[in-house]
């Protein structure tokens, strides 16, 4: 699922370069060198009240103190960084030298660059909903009120969600473009030998049980699909026996439409 935008490779320039050329950054190192705010900013051509203040509001970002004072003395007094803040520079510094092989590897295959940039956002997403699919729209059906939006999963398997038109338009959601299907684990129904044509439901996920985790109360289901996607879902105990589930054993996931939330990295 590549999505061809020539625009992307600007963004990714773009971001490599203010994320290259921070101002705050650049002082430290000069603070580090110079063990005066006032020769810091002098050093990088910025004014003394602009680098204190720059200074300041880093100091409050911080869970530990980011500079020692000294007093007089024959250098006649300064600032120089604690330990934890010298600590914080060379963290700074190795990330720039990763940062600057990067660079490198994104300028031989931009495209390839971005790729992975998204894709270590979708890894660091945190949600509370078991299941976060990686698709494509395949198609939209809009209606006055309520899309219907076809999501195109690995290998043949798809999911339908139904939103508001208005939230479509709000997504910039369009035929190809990547998007994340997310759905809660409590909102997965299971049943045995489903027959699309008999349920109201439009989603109907059919594949293998792969691992069930028992609860106290309520059992955790996870389902291989035959595209390698896996849907998760959490049923009673005793809905899990009394259906029989055991794992290898075939299973069908009933999802509605208005089940599956959409959203867009």
């Amino acid at each position: 699922m590549n999505t061809q935008n020539n625009e992307q490779p600007d963004l990714l320039y773009a971001i490599m370069g203010w994320a290259e050329e921070q101002p705050t950054i650049v002082l430290l190192q000069a603070l580090e060198r110079t063990g005066s705010i006032n020769k810091a900013a002098q050093s990088v051509g910025m004014q003394y009240r602009t680098a204190w203040q720059k200074i300041c509001r880093l100091g409050n970002l911080l869970p530990y103190p980011l500079l020692n004072k000294r007093v007089g003395g024959s250098g006649g007094g300064g600032s120089v960084l604690t330990e934890e803040g010298r600590q914080l520079l060379e963290r700074i510094k190795l990330l720039q030298r990763k940062f600057t092989q990067f660079k490198q590897f994104a300028a031989e295959d931009p495209q390839e660059a971005l790729t992975t940039i998204k894709t270590l956002r979708r890894i660091e997403m945190k949600l509370s909903a078991r299941n976060v699919w990686l698709g494509q729209v395949a198609e939209i059906q809009h209606g006055t009120v309520n899309s219907v939006v076809h999501i195109q999963l690995k290998g043949s398997d798809r999911i339908t969600s139904v939103i508001t038109d208005a939230s479509v338009k709000r997504l910039g959601l369009k035929k190809g473009m990547e998007v994340m299907a997310i759905v809660k684990a409590s909102n997965v129904l299971l049943g045995l030998d489903i027959d699309p044509q008999a349920i109201s439901a439009r989603n109907i996920l059919s594949g293998m049980i792969s691992n069930i985790i028992p609860g106290a109360v309520n059992d955790e289901i996870t389902i291989e699909l035959p595209g390698g996607s896996t849907v998760t879902s959490i049923i009673t105990s005793a809905s899990v026996k009394r259906l029989g589930l055991a794992v290898g054993k075939p299973i069908s996931a009933v999802i509605k439409a208005s089940d599956v939330l959409l959203a867009v990295a």
